[in-house]
């Protein structure tokens, strides 16, 4: 009877907790419309009267007023993952990563030598899973940005009965002390001027890999790179294939 109590007062609490984060979304954008459109305005009718500093400051009006916008869609849809139902399939993992560095190439300005090797079929939810492998890459892909020779690795292993999934780079990387912050939601290893981050794709990875009873950690070293782990449902013919 207890259980059920809390099982209850967890339920109501996770509604309240969707109800105010939906609210805070919808009145904060309000303002940010109106901010943008202010300085559309502002550019649009007295721009001839700006010099390049006062346009520079409306520019970062609207930039930073875009980012806040981001963040809010960020936020919902990183809340709407408790409470999203799996759809399970099987997933071919190559064929998902090659659609997501696809994308990537669309926006990426450096040059970045993506090396991939075989990749296991899993078990799980493919739209979910493309958010991770997005997340995971890009991040890869803006922290080796400042190497005169960037290079990121994705691969799998077979280890201690279970097929790790690895994203390896050669970036930033980070002080493994921190590393317990890495997945938590608004943590940022490095300031904004070296590298822009809203600190919600890594927590949002965590939470998916959970949904699928998986595991993720990560390792680094400053100036060297980063490499994260996570585990998935395995198809067994794959872990077996993996393991020979």
């Amino acid at each position: 009877e207890e259980l059920k109590k809390n099982i209850e007062l967890v339920k109501i609490t996770n509604n309240e907790l969707n109800t105010f984060s939906h609210t805070v979304a919808h009145d904060r954008r309000a303002p940010l419309r109106a901010m943008n459109g202010y300085a559309e305005m502002l550019i649009r009718n007295y721009g001839e009267l700006f010099d390049q500093e006062a346009k520079r400051l409306i520019h970062n009006i609207t930039q930073n007023a875009s980012r806040m916008g981001r963040l809010i869609d960020d936020l919902l849809s990183f809340s709407r993952l408790g409470r999203k139902e799996l759809n399970v399939t099987n997933v071919c993992m190559n064929e998902l990563t090659k659609e997501v560095l696809v994308e990537l190439n669309k926006t990426i300005d450096n040059k970045v030598d993506i090396r991939i090797n075989e990749l296991p079929d899993v078990m799980g939810d493919r739209n979910l899973l493309y958010l991770v492998m997005m997340n995971l890459i890009s991040n890869a892909i803006k922290y080796s940005s400042k190497k005169e020779n960037p290079i990121i690795e994705l691969f799998s292993e077979f280890k201690n009965g279970e097929t790790l999934f690895v994203v390896k780079d050669n970036g930033s990387g980070f002080d493994m002390k921190y590393s317990g912050k890495l997945f938590n939601v608004f943590q940022r290893l490095h300031a904004d001027d070296e590298f822009e981050c809203n600190g919600i794709g890594l927590a949002t990875v965590s939470r998916i890999i959970a949904k699928h009873s998986g595991r993720i950690w990560a390792e680094g070293q400053v100036d060297v790179g980063a490499t994260f782990y996570f585990t998935l449902p395995v198809k067994a013919k794959k872990s077996i294939d993996s393991d020979t």
